[in-house]
């Protein structure tokens, strides 16, 4: 992989640095060399329009005033917030740090979960309209009837019987999924897996909040319920035996009461259920994505394709899913007791 000589030329690439970044996705990142400046580049992928970096521009913009680091867009030299060559291509500032596929330590969690409610305190103000949205995204019966779909028509699929036990699996929790209750919109982050914070070297501290293509208007029940279903199960998102570690939700949402924005009620009750309907949903993703092999990114180290790590990741968000409903009573007091204070 590398870059193309237009989006070079766009910003003043040194063709001589530039160097692969293997984490995301969705995503073909890198990092390279414009002048004095580390930028990461990007090539989107299709889901996005160019038009989304409009709202990374306003939104990052109205965060670094408000005193967070946060990635900001780099222009082309003639510009151009965004470049299309063969895809959309954009560039952001370079955030010094580390970042970590998994959180093994609570300590992280509390660290994450606290940015986050930094970023959403300093967010609270704006009002913004998106240029881009993700029509759909946290539709779960919309995802939960594609895959009943692949199950019942794809038979003739070559991998039908590796996948139907899963997709089954999915849709018989999916059906007695307790519906989330209506609770506020709110400028939401809207991917907050951990991979998309930035810690310091030392992961000490979380220093910042990266991909900022999914910014939109959302909930709470699935901002932090997302975060939560990446945060708190331990070894990734691959891991077999997923569970909710209650120790990592406790830290979690320590951190974010000690952040210092607060929830209101309704939205504190809507969390856990929050966390087990988006494990649901996005098992459903990957098990439909099973028989497409077309969306998600893969490890190529560990699976022989995208469809066996898709059945990989789905059967362990259907465990954690399943997990979290074994222990909702007990998730839900270690919700109310943390961010209650």
């Amino acid at each position: 992989m590398t870059l193309p000589a237009e989006v070079i030329a766009a910003y003043g690439i040194d063709a001589t640095g530039i160097t692969p970044i293997d984490v995301g996705l969705i995503n073909e990142t890198y990092e390279a060399v414009a002048g004095d400046a580390r930028i990461v580049v990007q090539r989107l992928h299709a889901i996005f329009a160019g038009e989304v970096n409009l709202d990374l521009e306003a939104i990052s913009q109205h965060v670094a005033r408000a005193g967070l680091v946060t990635p900001l867009l780099v222009r082309t030299r003639a510009g151009a917030p965004f470049l299309e060559a063969s895809g959309v291509w954009r560039a952001i500032t370079f955030v010094p740090g580390r970042t970590i596929a998994s959180i093994e330590e609570p300590r992280h969690a509390f660290e994450a979960a606290q940015l986050a409610s930094r970023f959403h305190a300093a967010l609270a103000d704006l009002a913004h309209t998106f240029h881009f949205t993700r029509a759909g995204v946290h539709d779960t019966a919309a995802h939960l009837a594609r895959l009943a779909r692949w199950l019942d028509e794809g038979r003739a699929h070559p991998e039908h019987d590796q996948n139907a036990p899963i997709a089954e699996a999915i849709l018989a929790h999916a059906r007695t999924l307790e519906p989330l209750p209506s609770v506020r919109s709110r400028i939401v982050h809207g991917d907050l897996k951990i991979s998309n914070v930035r810690f310091d070297e030392a992961l000490t501290h979380a220093v910042a909040l990266l991909d900022l293509d999914t910014l939109g208007h959302g909930t709470m029940a699935f901002e932090l319920g997302d975060a939560l279903r990446s945060w708190s199960h331990k070894g990734g998102e691959s891991a077999e035996g997923s569970r909710a570690d209650e120790a990592i939700v406790r830290a979690a949402l320590e951190g974010y009461a000690a952040g210092g924005f607060e929830l209101d009620r309704d939205e504190r009750a809507s969390i856990v259920l929050g966390l087990e309907t988006i494990a649901t949903e996005l098992a459903a993703r990957f098990a439909v994505d099973a028989w497409e092999d077309t969306y998600f990114g893969w490890d190529k180290s560990k699976y022989a394709s995208r469809r066996d790590h898709d059945r990989a990741r789905a059967r362990a968000q259907v465990a954690l899913a399943r997990s979290v409903r074994a222990s909702r009573g007990t998730l839900e007091a270690i919700a109310q007791n943390a961010l209650s204070k």
